[in-house]
């Protein structure tokens, strides 16, 4: 039996990959793998977009509610699971999709990546123990590009960490790999991130933040990106629900930015608009038949 190609779906927040997917999946027998850092983490469902239930029941999805909230989850962890789920989908005769925007989840699938060994925690302790400005100059001695979010600590100590451990990689993609990304107007994709953020804020919202504060605390890696902190600072009555829209829309614009600005160094990426790229993906399909 012929091997079924891989569709990768790329794209950044809130362009419509999910929607596209899921299309594309109930016409050719597909079943999805989300590559998405934020929808590995169980019982953060509002907050960070996850597929519904009932675009869930449509077809299967994969690489949801992978870990607790408080567990760490790297790229190297995410590759070692989308192989094994590619190879399972592939071998029940479907077709296995990979979407999401975390451009190094896709990278490390589609470019095979050989990850290094994990970070040496008594390394960790050692830079946990420096100062912001040591940390900063110990990536100035050793050429380590910065974060874009440099004064964040724990930010610069996994860029120093991600330079130890670099992984290798192949310069084309795996065979038989399909690569289609949306490309949207800025204008329009503003607009989309503005409609989904009016969605996302909400009471319920409230009570998914204050549950998993309860149980899991504020600091955890899952808790300190995205929406989770700025509604940290509305309970705490440090910014009104109207600010924390604005912060949230602002956050996923500057996401989408840094998405773009990823996705555009791989050269193999056929660029499609939303409109065009369902009967694109399926024609290439075709092709492969």
């Amino acid at each position: 039996m012929e091997t079924k190609p891989l569709v990768v779906i790329v794209g950044p927040t809130a362009s419509g990959k999910t929607s596209l997917a899921i299309e594309i999946a109930e016409k050719v027998g597909g079943e999805i793998i989300c590559a998405d850092s934020r929808t590995v983490y169980k019982y953060m469902d509002i907050g960070t977009a996850k597929p519904t239930q009932e675009e869930q029941g449509r077809v299967p999805h994969w690489g949801l509610d992978l870990i607790e909230p408080d567990v760490r989850f790297t790229a190297a962890d995410f590759k070692r699971y989308a192989d094994l789920m590619i190879a399972e989908i592939r071998s029940r005769g479907n077709i296995p999709i990979l979407v999401g925007g975390t451009g190094l989840y896709v990278d490390a699938v589609i470019f095979d990546y050989s990850f290094g060994p994990v970070a040496d925690p008594g390394r960790r302790e050692l830079y946990e123990s420096m100062s912001l400005e040591q940390l900063h100059k110990y990536c100035y001695d050793n050429n380590i590009m910065l974060p874009e979010n440099e004064k964040n600590k724990r930010y610069v100590i996994r860029a120093i960490e991600r330079k130890s451990v670099e992984p290798k990689r192949e310069k084309a993609p795996i065979d038989n790999t399909i690569i289609v990304g949306i490309a949207i107007d800025k204008d329009e994709l503003y607009e989309r991130i503005e409609q989904r953020a009016h969605m996302i804020v909400s009471l319920d919202m409230i009570h998914e933040a204050q549950k998993l504060a309860n149980h899991y605390g504020w600091n955890h890696e899952s808790m300190t990106g995205n929406i989770y902190p700025l509604y940290r600072s509305y309970i705490e009555g440090t910014l009104t629900m109207d600010e924390l829209l604005s912060h949230f829309i602002t956050l996923d614009r500057r996401l989408a930015k840094r998405q773009m600005t990823w996705l555009r160094r791989n050269p193999y990426i056929e660029w499609c608009s939303l409109d065009s790229a369902k009967d694109r993906i399926l024609s290439l399909l075709a092709s492969e038949q």
